[in-house]
């Protein structure tokens, strides 16, 4: 119970709801990454390699840059294979109980996605001008226009997908960190009344037998001017 309610996710050893899983707004851009990603590498993997009519080895699309296509292909798989990875994470979530081991894959998500949202960046920026200069004699069937035009364009929407996610997990951590602060601090009132220790009535006239309280009494009841007199039979 020490996850209860912390980093976004309810008590752990609760029952999975997929319909509820879906509605989350990060299960829902995880899935809009995962389908960008698939799109940008089907693109350049497909359509991103062409040639002239006079040769036959094929350049890459993008101002015949290598490097370009490259890029794009590796940034598709691996934005795919993460995006799978956050949905699985996602699923196993709320069986987590521990507040660290949750504090810990949120700021992962925080890191991570931040991380993609930059790459994406960086990408559609590289895309965008590589395609900006490629010459016309590279490609005079205009072939596979499209597929790079949409796989700089699914760039481009990446870096808020991403983004949103980072945004999403960082709203998480804050509630999180609210949590456990509430958790650790909040004591309840009628458990606090019942552990105070009870006071006695009159305990200033009650104290030790070496203080000056229990003195003065014993001195009062003994006094053989108000007290017991001994008589001689």
């Amino acid at each position: 119970m020490e996850g209860m309610q912390a980093y976004g996710a309810g008590k752990a050893g609760g029952a999975f709801d997929p319909v509820t899983f879906l509605q989350q707004p990060q299960t829902i851009l995880r899935i809009v990454s995962w389908l960008f990603s698939i799109v940008i590498f089907g693109c350049i993997a497909n359509e991103g390699y062409i040639n002239r009519p006079s040769e036959v080895e094929e350049y890459c699309i993008f101002n015949r840059n290598q490097n370009a296509c490259n890029y794009g292909v590796f940034m598709g798989s691996m934005a795919f294979l993460c995006c799978v990875a956050f949905l699985a994470l996602d699923v196993y979530f709320p069986q987590i109980s521990s507040v660290k081991d949750r504090k810990k894959a949120v700021l992962a998500d925080i890191g991570i996605s931040a991380f993609w949202s930059f790459m994406w960046f960086v990408g559609f920026c590289f895309l965008a001008n590589q395609w900006q200069v490629t010459k016309q004699e590279d490609n005079p069937l205009r072939e596979g226009g499209d597929a790079a035009r949409a796989a700089i364009t699914f760039s481009f929407f990446s870096i808020f997908t991403w983004a949103g996610q980072s945004f999403l997990a960082f709203q998480r951590y804050k509630l999180g960190a609210d949590s456990a602060l509430f958790s650790h601090e909040y004591t309840d009132p009628s458990q606090d009344a019942a552990g105070a220790p009870y006071t006695s009535f009159g305990g200033d006239d009650l104290e030790s037998p070496g203080g000056g309280g229990g003195q003065a009494n014993s001195d009062g009841a003994f006094d053989g001017s108000g007290g017991y007199q001994r008589q001689d039979y």
